[in-house]
């Protein structure tokens, strides 16, 4: 069987903590972010042969996600979010990734703030 359409995986709400801002309390205390990723993929390879090989290893893409998050430090939300868009599209067979990182507490009457990047490929 040949699938027509690409492989969508969703990475929904993985919620670290970094250092992000440029206030002195962002620099000295470590914040909230929420990330959710969509990442588009050819399966046709997983889907017919079963073999991990063959997948896009979500598990992988995670803990880079989360090793990158945790272990630096950001001004801005852009680059936060261009960087784990890197590290969400960097395999070959992604088609298409978006990025969206929530800020939680940002600003004082909103749930968060959030920035969304994505990619075509």
């Amino acid at each position: 069987m040949e699938l027509k359409n690409p492989a969508v995986i969703k990475i929904k709400n993985l919620r670290l903590r970094t250092f992000i801002g440029i206030k002195d309390d962002e620099i000295n205390n470590k914040q909230d972010v929420i990330i959710n990723a969509i990442i588009h993929y050819s399966a046709t390879d997983a889907a017919n042969s079963d073999n991990m090989d063959n997948a896009l290893n979500y598990r992988t893409i995670t803990k880079k996600i989360i090793a990158l998050v945790e272990h630096q430090r950001f001004s801005l939300l852009e680059k936060m979010t261009s960087d784990v868009l890197a590290i969400a599209s960097e395999h070959p067979s992604v088609r298409y990734a978006e990025v969206e990182i929530d800020k939680p507490h940002a600003l004082r009457f909103a749930d968060s703030v959030s920035m969304t990047l994505s990619i075509n490929k």
